[in-house]
C-alpha cells in the first residue's frame, strides 16, 4: 500500500511541475525537452534528498526516481509517436514576427516581451527588423529567425557596390510606452515623434507594440497585432 502511494505521489507531482511549467512558459528549457527538464530538476532533489537524509531507509526516495524516470522515457516515447500528443506534451512553434507584423497574443503565450525578443534579434545579427521575413519561437524556448532574401546569402561587397552603413534602432516606444529618455537622446521632441506617428497614421499610442527610430531616416513603427497566427510550419 505505501508502494501504491509513493509511486501516485510521484505521477502528481509530475503533472504538478508540468502544468505550472507550462503556465511559466518555455523560456526557461533551452534545449531541453520539457519532460527531460522536469526530471532533471525532481530526480536531482529526491537524489540529493536521499544522499543527505539522516533516515536509514534509501528505499522510498529510490523508488520515486524510478518512477520519474520510467515516465519520462514513456513521455518521450509517446511524444515521437503521436503527433496530438506532442503538441500537448512539447507545445508547438508560435509565429512572434511575420512580414513586417509583430503578433502581440503570441507574445503573451510564450510569455517573453519586447525587449527579451530585440535581444534575440541583435544576438542573432539583426539590428532592423526590416531584415527579417519571419521569426519563430520555438518548443525549446528559443527564438528561429528567417531573413530577408536581401539579407541573405550574396552581399553587397561580393558585387562590389557602395552601401551605407546602418546604423542601431532606437526604440522610442515600447508597448504603448513613450521612451522619453531614448526620445532626448535621439534629440527629438514628442511633437515631432507625434507628427511621424501622424505621417504613418499610427493612430493611438496605445496601440503600438514598437515604433524605433536609427537617428537619420528610419522610424519603423509595429502595431499591436491581436489576430490570431496559431500555425506552425513544422508540424
Amino acid at each position: 500500500m505505501e508502494l501504491i502511494k509513493i509511486v501516485l505521489s510521484s505521477v502528481l507531482s509530475i503533472a504538478a511541475i508540468f502544468i505550472l511549467t507550462k503556465l511559466i512558459g518555455n523560456k526557461q528549457l533551452s534545449e531541453a525537452h520539457i519532460f527531460d527538464y522536469i526530471n532533471g530538476i525532481t530526480v536531482g532533489s529526491i537524489a540529493a534528498e536521499m544522499a543527505t537524509s539522516l533516515e536509514n531507509d534509501v528505499f522510498k526516495p529510490l523508488v520515486a526516481m524510478v518512477v520519474y524516470t520510467v515516465f519520462v522515457i514513456t513521455i518521450s516515447y509517446l511524444d515521437r509517436k503521436s503527433l496530438r500528443l506532442r503538441r500537448i506534451f512539447s507545445g508547438k512553434s508560435l509565429v512572434l514576427y511575420d512580414s513586417g507584423k509583430l503578433y502581440y497574443d503570441n507574445f503573451k503565450k510564450t510569455g517573453i516581451d519586447i525587449n527579451e525578443f530585440l535581444v534575440s534579434c541583435r544576438l542573432n545579427g539583426f539590428f532592423d527588423l526590416n531584415e527579417i521575413h519571419t521569426a519563430i519561437f520555438e518548443t525549446n524556448g528559443k527564438i528561429s529567425f528567417l531573413p530577408n532574401e536581401l539579407n541573405r546569402s550574396l552581399q553587397p561587397k561580393d558585387t562590389n557596390l557602395i552601401v551605407s552603413q546602418s546604423r542601431i534602432m532606437t526604440n522610442l516606444i515600447v508597448d504603448g510606452k513613450i521612451i522619453e529618455g531614448n526620445l532626448q537622446k535621439c534629440r527629438k521632441t514628442k511633437d515631432w515623434l507625434f507628427n511621424n506617428l501622424k505621417k504613418q497614421n499610427a493612430g493611438n499610442i496605445d496601440d503600438i507594440f514598437l515604433a524605433s527610430y536609427d537617428g537619420e531616416s528610419k522610424f519603423n513603427i509595429y502595431k499591436k497585432i491581436n489576430e490570431k497566427n496559431n500555425r506552425s510550419p513544422f508540424e
